[in-house]
């Protein structure tokens, strides 16, 4: 179990609470976000209306918080302790989205980046999310990082992939800005053919975050006839960012379920497209695209038809006219594997004028030759250590989509921190698989006897609605973003939904009495005072069964009656109420804040 010592003679021995991962695992959304960014902390500091601390807060853990408010993947809105409580979690991403919307000007913030160089050159291939936080992590230390990209402009995915109607040109500009301008040398708008050739050079380390560039194409009967307005999506996605392509068809069909799919019909819905319709071979629940996304699409009249197969293109005088496909169904077997199996109807035509295919990305490293020393799994993926992303050629380091296939921006972030660690160990001569521990610290919120430094009321609270432009503004133009924001009223409201689950309870087993008021006055029942035992017997026999394997138990020493206090962190809501009812104080509140290792001093060796 995370954060216990040996075990006791059948029983769960103490809980070692100075165990870096025992309260980082309880507090729910940092623990799930890649970059472990401290979601509590600034979103308490928005409460307080202190946006460009949050601001910092965030830019240390996800570099790029303007960014990811209007596009991250959340993966720590599922985790959020608010959905145990009411059907939805905190708005977390955007949130992250007010503190760079209402920042003041933070560039004197911006670490300083020192005149005099270590002697260490660092070629970053790719200027996406992955390798700008790799320079953004090393040039403050000394390295020379030089920055590849066959674009013209730094940014990677974030900035061809995604529509500006989510993500306006300058809040990437400006975020992107802040890592190029400390001094990173950019070689933009010229295409790397050869990794050889930039080792060559004399660079002492290599990171690749490439991302994966390569759309999935599909191999049906018409594809070469009508090519002419069948597009690649992530390729004409990157046309419209640049300005290269301005109209499409009025009748569209967007292949494919993912996140890129509902980009590419809201794209083609501003730049022409009448009757957009999205068309996938699974069904609703079971596409990739994240909720809110598919949402928006219904929203803006965008239809996403089901079970449907595509056969092939029609065309007539190498025009496409439409599309064949087989309607199936999903049949699932006695162990939940799926498959799909014609429903005997007739095969369905759907007449368009052009297609955009979404149906998954490649890696692809036609530059990396065969006797550059880095070997590639049979799915053509790098052969990486998964802690340190080295590859079989220790100056070679991947990260982001490159590494391990596509994922999304923050797992980029993620990427390129411990990458980052790992080259400046290898560049120091360390060992590159040495990680040192996170930094703890643990702070009383007590102010008085009943008094904390924190809003601990837990009521009910709905969660607000980001406010959207008008339909009609925003359908004209691909520009003109949809989401508004939350204004700081609207932002308060939220914030004070958030649970403060960074605030523990920390319990001091010397100066319990025993008098079980911890027990009596807790909300969701989740302290019990009980003989210690076994852990599995010990979980069924508390005030309210944990079930829940993967979060920890909080388990004190012995007591004076032998008993031991048990508390089922995974329901724990943080609301106080044990502490402030406990009379001799052995219930304390203490802010937990853990500082995630990233290259620099804390990672050298002593």
């Amino acid at each position: 179990m995370d954060g216990h010592g040996p075990a006791g003679v059948g029983g769960v021995p103490p809980t070692d609470t100075g165990n870096p991962n025992y309260f980082h695992k309880v507090v729910d959304c940092q623990w799930a976000c890649p970059a472990h960014t401290p979601v509590p902390e600034y979103i308490r500091l928005i409460a307080a209306g202190r946006y460009s601390d949050a601001y910092m807060v965030n830019w240390k853990s996800n570099v790029f918080p303007g960014i990811l408010g209007r596009t991250c993947d959340r993966p720590c809105e599922p985790a959020c302790r608010r959905g145990r409580v009411e059907d939805e979690p905190v708005a977390i991403c955007r949130l992250k989205r007010v503190a760079a919307d209402y920042k003041d000007d933070i560039r004197d913030r911006l670490p300083t980046i020192p005149v005099a160089k270590n002697g260490k050159r660092v070629a970053l291939v790719g200027a996406g999310p992955a390798s700008l936080t790799v320079a953004r992590d090393l040039m403050p230390l000394g390295y020379h990082c030089v920055v590849f990209d066959r674009d013209p402009k730094a940014g990677g995915m974030i900035r061809t992939q995604i529509p500006r109607f989510r993500l306006p040109e300058e809040v990437i500009d400006e975020e992107v800005g802040y890592i190029t301008g400390m001094g990173v040398e950019t070689r933009l708008g010229g295409e790397v053919t050869s990794l050889k050739a930039v080792l060559d050079e004399g660079f002492d380390a290599v990171f690749v975050g490439t991302g994966a560039p390569r759309g999935k194409d599909l191999d049906l009967p018409g594809r070469q006839e009508a090519a002419a307005n069948i597009h690649v999506g992530i390729e004409w996605l990157s046309s419209v960012s640049f300005g290269h392509i301005e109209r499409i068809g009025r009748r569209v069909i967007v292949l494919g379920g993912g996140n890129t799919a509902m980009d590419c019909c809201r794209s083609a819905r501003r730049l022409g497209g009448e009757e957009v319709k999205v068309i996938v071979r699974s069904g609703y629940e079971e596409m990739k695209a994240s909720p809110w996304e598919k949402e928006d699409a219904t929203h803006e009249g965008i239809p996403i038809l089901n079970y449907m197969v595509p056969k092939a293109f029609l065309h007539e005088g190498g025009r496409l006219t439409g599309m064949l496909f087989e309607k199936v169904r999903a049949e699932y077997d006695e162990k939940g594997r799926r498959r799909l199996v014609p429903t005997g109807e007739p095969d369905e035509r759907v007449d368009c004028d052009d297609v955009l295919i979404a149906v998954g990305q490649e890696n692809a490293f036609p530059w990396i030759e065969g006797d550059s020393g880095v070997e590639f799994d049979r799915w053509g993926l790098p052969q990486l250590d998964a802690v340190t992303f080295q590859s079989t050629n220790p100056r070679v380091f991947f990260g982001g989509d490159s590494a391990f296939g596509p994922k999304n921006i923050i797992w980029a972030v993620a990427h390129g921190h411990e990458a980052a660690i790992s080259i400046d160990r290898f560049c120091k001569g360390e060992p590159v698989g040495e990680r040192p521990p996170p930094v703890v610290e643990t702070s009383s919120q007590k102010m008085g006897i009943h008094e904390w430094s924190y809003d601990n009321d837990i009521s009910a609270a709905h969660r607000f609605r980001v406010p959207w432009a008008e339909p009609e503004k925003t359908l004209r133009s691909i520009a003109v973003e949809v989401e508004l924001g939350f204004d700081p009223k609207l932002a308060f409201a939220e914030a004070q939904r958030c649970l403060n689950c960074d605030v523990q309870t920390i319990f001091t087993d010397q100066l319990c009495i025993e008098c079980d008021a911890c027990a009596d006055i807790c909300p969701v029942d989740c302290i019990t005072f009980t003989p210690n035992g076994p852990e599995a017997e010990l979980r069924g026999r508390l005030n309210a069964p944990a079930a829940d394997l993967t979060q920890s138990l909080y388990v004190s020493g012995d007591l004076k009656t032998g008993r031991v206090m048990v508390k089922d962190e995974d329901v724990c809501l943080h609301c106080g109420l044990c502490a402030e009812r406990c009379p001799t104080g052995a219930w304390d509140m203490q802010k937990f804040l853990i500082e995630m290792t990233h290259a620099g001093h804390a990672c050298r060796s002593h």
